[in-house]
């Protein structure tokens, strides 16, 4: 039983397992896993966050994080996605506007596994965590709205079925919030713009928005910029952990495939595995050190979230900034431990370099996450 939902064999292990036999061809054709999403359908894992009133898990988040990083093992891109939708059925069930959606959505995933994503990022706007009034627009049409547009790194477009759609009012005082979009709408296409070196699979995509007519309760809160005020602490939480956990699963294989290198590769001037040299036993000892460090911080922290003592935006964004170093670093460890089989095309250290590299990608980016905690710290926030 894990948080009132009764998984189905075969556990989250075991489909981190198989989705790592598929995760290096999936990278190498940046093609989208659409098999690993039915499976986790099939295992209960995308409703997982959903309120167990609409049939879902109600799962909080140190189970989520427990979830995203084991599956980040085996495709850290189809655990990215897992992320996001995770967050999204947690935040939309705790807004009051959107309940009668939330119930919709949450169903949807529940039942037939649909997948949802926040699209936020703009080419001229970067991401709204900065600042800034969103470019995508939506105009009075009779009782509704039209929606036009772009957004860029639209994680996992070409699985969802729903997009939560950042955009601002065309009015003398604009608003700005949410509106939920069907994928499928007339109006939205997909660009195949998504060629980064890490992530590859994870289709973020650019999503295009051309005149999309959408009903009035699909814009169920929309404020002036200014009332939105900061990302609540709870938010901040979900957010930076998902991502914590993802980039130490991550870490934790590239480890797993370091040992058992290091004890399969037998020298000949050395006649022993690389294993025995206590060289080698205090690196891995060091790389045990750091996923330790992450392991701890993010889980005693998403267990304090759940019980309601939640830690501040700022200390959750360090956490975050320390488990993507530490991450990178112990990836960083594992390749030079290696020499050139670490880098070689035919081994998985490259791709989780690769990957893992993308971790200081996510908000809050380091600069933000270090700014944040310093005015905390000398009372200027």
């Amino acid at each position: 039983m894990m948080d009132g939902l009764l998984l189905r064999p075969p556990s989250f292990q075991t489909l981190a397992r198989d989705f790592a036999a598929t995760a290096a061809r999936h990278d190498r054709e940046a093609s989208f896993p659409r098999q690993n999403f039915r499976a986790l359908h099939a295992a209960g894992l995308l409703g997982l966050t959903v309120p167990r009133e609409h049939g879902g898990g109600g799962g909080g988040l140190a189970r989520s994080a427990a979830v995203v990083g084991a599956i980040a093992e085996g495709c850290p891109a189809t655990a990215l996605v897992l992320a996001m939708q995770l967050i999204q059925h947690h935040m939309i069930g705790r807004e009051a506007g959107w309940a009668g959606l939330a119930a919709r959505l949450g169903e949807g995933a529940a039942r037939r596994g649909e997948l949802v994503n926040a699209l936020r990022v703009e080419p001229e706007l970067g991401t709204p965590a900065r600042g800034g009034l969103p470019a995508t627009r939506l105009r009075r049409h009779g009782e509704g709205w039209v929606l036009s547009g772009r957004k860029i790194y639209a994680t996992g477009a070409p699985g969802l079925h729903w997009m939560l759609v950042f955009a601002a009012t065309e009015e003398d005082e604009p608003r700005t919030g949410l509106v939920l979009v069907p994928a499928n709408a007339r109006g939205v296409r997909i660009e195949e713009s998504w060629d980064q070196a890490g992530l590859r699979a994870s289709g973020s995509h650019d999503v295009v928005f051309e005149g999309v007519a959408l009903p009035p309760e699909n814009a169920p809160d929309l404020r002036p910029s200014a009332a939105w005020g900061r990302p609540d602490a709870s938010q901040a939480a979900w957010n930076t952990l998902l991502i914590a956990a993802l980039y130490t699963g991550v870490a934790r294989a590239a480890r797993n495939w370091l040992v058992e290198f290091l004890n399969a590769r037998r020298p000949a001037n050395l006649g022993a595995a690389l294993a025995t040299l206590p060289r080698m036993q205090e690196a891995v000892g060091r790389i045990e050190a750091r996923l330790l460090a992450n392991d701890r911080l993010a889980a005693d922290a998403a267990a304090a979230e759940d019980r309601g003592e939640g830690l501040s935006a700022a200390q959750t964004g360090l956490i975050k900034t320390i488990a993507a170093e530490n991450a990178i670093e112990v990836v960083q460890q594992a390749i030079a431990l290696c020499g050139n089989h670490g880098l070689a095309r035919g081994n998985p250290l490259e791709r989780h370099l690769r990957d893992v590299l993308c971790a200081r990608i996510h908000t809050p980016q380091p600069d933000a996450a270090h700014l944040a905690a310093g005015r905390l710290a000398l009372g200027q926030s």
